[in-house]
This record gives structure tokens, sequence and C-alpha cells, in this order.
């Protein structure tokens, strides 16, 4: 699901540069007063270290490519973390593997980054409603994949029709990556919770 170079307009790499670094400042600026971020990095650097592989076996389908994103897992367990940490990865698979492109590395994060956010804040809700766990991280893991696949698709058409059918074929093509994330996510949630459940923010009002 990452976009090579030269694929988007300006105006649109400008904006998911914009939207990226504002929103990853403003999280930043706002988790240094509610966390302890010596305890949070290492499992940050654990989860991203995750995402970087996973995301790594990819099949190209154009200007894109299909892969796992665990997005749904990193914004479940790191919660809004999850937005910079993706920052990170994307950077470095951009300039040392050349995964995805350098100038689309902010619409890239925009792209996997703030379903990760939709996907912990709509764990957190069915957490405290008392909803069960597996199934709100199996919801949460396809949830992932779905929005980012939707964003993909916007973003690709926005820059021109010409990719109306690429973004239709990504946005197919990661349904089967769907399910298998909402197992793996749903899975990891559970167990975590049993043996680790100071590891899910659950109880944090960012």
């Amino acid at each position: 699901m990452h976009i090579s170079d030269g694929v988007l307009s300006f105006s649109v790499v400008a904006a998911g540069w914009a939207i990226t670094l504002v929103l990853s400042a403003l999280i930043l600026w706002r988790c240094k007063y509610k966390y302890d971020m010596a305890e949070q990095i290492p499992k940050i650097s654990i989860i991203t270290g995750t995402f970087f592989v996973a995301s790594l076996i990819h099949i190209s389908i154009g200007p894109t490519s299909v892969h796992l994103l665990l997005n749904g897992l990193m914004g479940v367990v790191l919660g809004v973390f999850a937005f910079p940490a993706m920052l990170v990865g994307l950077t470095l698979q951009a300039f040392l593997f050349q995964h995805g492109g350098i100038t689309t590395i902010g619409a890239n994060n925009v792209i996997i980054g703030i379903p990760a956010l939709i996907s912990y804040w709509t764990f957190r809700f069915g957490y405290r409603k008392g909803i069960n766990v597996a199934f709100m991280g199996a919801l949460c893991g396809a949830l992932g994949i779905l929005l980012s696949g939707i964003f993909l698709a916007f973003i690709l058409i926005s820059t021109g029709e010409e990719f109306r059918e690429v973004a239709y074929a990504a946005l197919i093509a990661h349904l089967p990556v769907m399910v298998i994330e909402g197992i793996i996510t749903g899975s990891v949630v559970s167990f975590l919770l049993k043996v680790r459940p100071e590891l899910l923010p659950v109880d944090t009002e960012v």
C-alpha cells in the first residue's frame, strides 16, 4: 500500500506531508505530559520493527503494492503513538529499501497511520463498553486495512482519473489481507490481555 515517487500531484504530496508532520507533532507534544516516554520507547520500537518487517514482503500493483500492514494492531497496542511510529518505519523503508517513495512518505503515513488511530479509538470504545476483546481486536485489525484501502483509492483518484482502475484493484486485492490481519490482531490482543494487559492503552484519554 506504499505509493511510489512521481505518482502523486504536488498538491497531494504537500497535503500528505502537512497532515503527517502537524499530527505527529501534536501527538508527541500532548503525550509528553501524559506518558513516561522512557517506558513507552521499548514497546514502540518492538511494534514498529514488526510493522517494518511485515510490510516489506509485498506484491506490486501498478504504482502501489499489497502487503501486510498491521496498522490495526499497531493502533490497538500503541494508541496514538502508532502514527509517529509509522512515520519512522516508512522513512526507514523508503531510504533503506526503496519500498515506497521518499516524497510520498507523508501521504503513505496518512494512508496507513490515520486508520491506525481510528482502530485504536474504536477498540478503546468497544473495550469500555464490555464488548468481547477478541472480536474488537479482529474488527480493528480488519478496519485498519479497509480504511487504508479506501484512503489509498481516494488519494490515487484525486491525483488523476487514470489511476481509478489501479485504485479499485488495490482495494479489492487487500480484502484477503483484511481477513488475515483481523485474525492476527484478534489473537494478539486476546493474548496480551491475558499475560500483559498493561500493554493495551485502553485507559488513556488521548
